[in-house]
């Protein structure tokens, strides 16, 4: 019975410091940068950087199909799956655009212009730059889903109609974690906005 009793609490340690690790990297990691334009009570405006992303089109038309496929295509670039052998720096989030068909998108470190990128062994693999823009984003914990993306996103198009606030229906999801970390997940549905002043 002691032993059991050890074992268990030995095993409950190291996954607090395994989880503990995981959110340290995690809140280090690269992030897309933004500024808060305007916060409202259920969701944000944003105004984000031009960057670069990597990117592969999925025929996919929901979240559950798109996650893992695209995830391991972009994963295995930056993890050497490229000309060079050349290891790639993750960053945050990862990006979904979800419809008739779908893209996963990794943004690539700043460190890195498009002259500098190995070229990937992967010829689904494209870059594309993405120019400034104002986006609105609500926020969910937890774990994503087709049903929560679904959820939050008729939530804010409800709320951005309160606010007459035009977009361009193209919503996006982005995802903060990684598939290990249990805790403190952040998870957004984000759409950019058409004039807005």
């Amino acid at each position: 019975m002691k032993t059991t009793i050890i074992i268990l609490i030995s095993f409950s340690v190291l996954f607090l410091i395994a989880q503990g690790y995981i959110s340290i990297t995690t809140k280090n990691t690269e992030q897309h940068n933004y500024k808060l334009v305007k916060d409202f009570s259920s969701f944000q405006i944003r105004k984000y950087e031009p960057a670069l992303f990597s990117s592969v089109k999925l025929g996919k038309k929901n979240y559950k199909g798109t996650s893992g496929e695209g995830f391991g295509i972009l994963a295995g670039y930056i993890f050497g799956d490229n000309e060079s052998n050349e290891k790639i720096a993750m960053t945050s989030p990862v990006v979904m655009e979800i419809g008739d068909t779908s893209k996963m998108m990794f943004m690539v470190p700043k460190a890195y212009s498009f002259k500098d990128l190995p070229n990937p062994n992967n010829n689904r693999i494209l870059f594309e730059k993405q120019d400034k823009k104002i986006v609105a984003a609500i926020q969910f914990d937890g774990w994503a889903n087709d049903d929560k993306i679904e959820k939050y996103k008729a939530i804010l198009k409800e709320e951005l109609a309160k606010e007459k606030l035009q977009h361009t229906n193209k919503f996006t999801y982005l995802g903060y974690n990684s598939p290990y970390e249990l805790f403190n997940r952040r998870n957004e549905v984000v759409v950019e906005l058409v004039d807005y002043k």
